[in-house]
């Protein structure tokens, strides 16, 4: 039993990793593109590699900021483990048994120049505990509303999940729309995607699942970036961007268990943090 969740912690780490490469290597070449086309130099991903001090674990974090064509974008891979505190056991699957964990996963969140390309968030993760299961999920943030992306992206996210099971899209699609929601201001984020946690029927049914979702990320990404990379905005566009972005930063502060966990366990600031656009405003 010990030596098979050795395999699982190494596998599932091999392909955050490998994930975060293809996507750094992919966004990157979009900002070297744009760069050329609106004849701007480029700013290149800056990484960082972290350990935490007292605790087990640590990782790597790349980040765009103030680019030719992303306003932020960051792609974090991290593995941690510790000893859940008390106050915290309670809320985590077998952690009350064994306070014990391991948790490794990658996250990732672009925030654009260009208004009329949403924001996107995406992580999956893998934590063990005396229980071993995955999360994640993915979602898109737009500041214009466009009802044939919406339509392209759940489209595609439908497809994954229909491979695996008919249940998984409006299951995890309805289970998106209510984590996505701001409470205070009785609104959703953006147009939602699909959210997932304490997956555990099959585990090598569901670490292929993970690994489709990564790349369904992937090409929707490239999808909606593709259609809308070199349109032209107003002004009028970028300030009603800048108060969606607001409403990005209130959930992420006050309502996201990611943001919160990774705090809670001492992971790196700047690393958790990096889901935050470098301009909003509100009102």
């Amino acid at each position: 039993m010990k030596k098979n969740i050795v395999l699982k912690k190494k596998l599932t780490q091999i392909w955050f990793k490998d994930l975060q490469k293809k996507l750094c290597g992919e966004f990157q070449r979009l900002e070297i593109e744009y760069s050329k086309k609106i004849k701007r130099k480029p700013n290149f991903f800056r990484t960082k590699h972290w350990k935490r001090s007292k605790k087990g674990g640590g990782g790597t974090y790349s980040i765009i900021r103030n680019g030719a064509f992303f306003d932020s974008v960051g792609v974090n891979f991290s593995m941690v483990s510790g000893r859940f505190e008390k106050k915290f056991r309670s809320q985590i699957l077998g952690a009350i048994k064994n306070p014990n964990y391991w948790a490794s996963g990658i996250s990732v969140v672009a925030h654009f120049r260009n208004p009329k390309i949403p924001s996107l968030h995406f992580n999956t993760r893998f934590i063990t505990t005396s229980k071993n299961w995955f999360g994640g999920g993915m979602d898109a943030t737009p500041a214009i509303k466009d009802d044939s992306e919406k339509k392209m992206f759940h489209k595609k996210i439908k497809f994954v999940c229909d491979k695996y099971n008919k249940t998984y899209y409006p299951k995890y699609k309805e289970w998106c729309d209510n984590y996505f929601y701001l409470p205070h201001r009785k609104e959703t984020r953006g147009i939602g995607g699909i959210f997932f946690d304490y997956k555990k029927d099959n585990w090598e049914k569901d670490f292929n699942f993970v690994k489709d979702i990564g790349l369904c990320f992937f090409d929707c990404a490239k999808s909606m970036i593709k259609e809308k990379m070199y349109t032209k905005w107003s002004q009028k566009e970028k300030e009603i961007q800048l108060y969606k972005r607001g409403r990005y930063i209130e959930f992420n502060l006050l309502y996201d268990k990611g943001t919160k966990f990774g705090l809670s366990t001492g992971g790196n600031v700047e690393a958790i943090l990096m889901s935050l656009p470098p301009k909003a405003k509100w009102k």
